[in-house]
């Protein structure tokens, strides 16, 4: 049972930016700073990547670490809702099985791709060198 109303859910639901956000912002930063050049939205390109770098075949995704479920032991921003599971379980799944499915298409297209985790963003000395490890490979 959700603790609040429908109205105020759907409000606060509308409010959560889809694009543009803190963690992507911050990446684009860094990854302009650090001389390379990119794309937006790969709107053409399965899963719409966050940054395609075309001449490169590679791509990078910035992945919340609660909409993309982040597994790793040491995320403190993963967390499993308390309540309204029967809505919040399926579609979390739903969005990890899509990305498994567009990252093998990307790979079938011959791309290459990384995925930033926000909780990555708090150590950036160790974030720029996987972005540089990556794009140089």
């Amino acid at each position: 049972m959700d603790k609040i109303t429908g109205q105020r859910r759907s409000n606060n639901m509308r409010k959560i930016k889809c694009k543009d956000t803190k963690p992507e912002l911050l990446v684009r930063r860094l990854i302009y700073c650090m001389g390379y050049r990119y794309r937006l939205g790969g709107h053409n390109l399965p899963g719409k990547p966050d940054l395609v770098f075309l001449g490169r075949k590679r791509v990078i995704f910035v992945h919340g670490c609660f909409w993309h479920e982040h597994d790793a032991p040491e995320c403190k921003e993963k967390h499993i809702p308390k309540s309204n599971l029967e809505y919040w379980l399926p579609k979390l799944e739903k969005n990890r099985s899509r990305f498994t499915d567009n990252i093998h298409k990307l790979h079938r297209l011959g791309w290459k791709h990384m995925v930033i985790w926000e909780c990555q963003l708090k150590e950036t000395g160790e974030i720029i060198k996987d972005i540089q490890l990556y794009l140089e490979s």
